[in-house]
């Protein structure tokens, strides 16, 4: 059996600025649409199931969000997830400027949860708060050029 990951979906608050959150980052959006019907129900497992969506893709083609803003039912706010919770976790993204990406998330009101730390030689990295609570970690690998 094949198997390969399609793409990592998230409810989110407000879909325009998570847009706006994740394009700024340098994803592009491949499609948007709004679901909603039998078949939606079924395949999600709610009933009357309607949901505007996103799907947005990482410049390299590989990675993939899947973000939905739910019209119906309505969306249950949670408290945000900590880095120790079971669950999902976090989102993380390489960069290959750590500063100009947080200079890109700081213009969307994210911010490092403690700041930015060097693990070894490797990498550079930190976790930000992004919209709707999400957990996004941003490395940049130190040893390529």
């Amino acid at each position: 059996m094949s198997i390969t990951l399609e793409n990592v979906g998230i409810a989110v608050r407000d879909l325009e600025a998570t847009i706006a959150f994740f394009t700024d980052l340098g994803l592009t959006v491949l499609g948007r649409d709004t679901i909603s019907g039998p078949w939606a129900d079924t395949a999600v497992g709610l009933d009357g199931n309607h949901a505007n969506i996103a799907l947005l893709q990482t410049p390299d083609g590989h990675g993939r969000l899947e973000l939905f803003e739910y019209l119906h039912p309505e969306a249950i706010e949670t408290e945000p997830t900590r880095p120790h919770e079971i669950g999902m976790h976090r989102v993380a993204f390489s960069v290959d400027d750590l500063d100009a990406a947080l200079e890109i998330a700081a213009r969307h009101g994210c911010h490092p949860l403690r700041g930015v730390a060097t693990y070894g030689d490797i990498y550079k990295l930190t976790y930000v708060r992004g919209p709707s609570g999400i957990l996004v970690m941003l490395a940049q690998d130190l040893t390529r050029g």
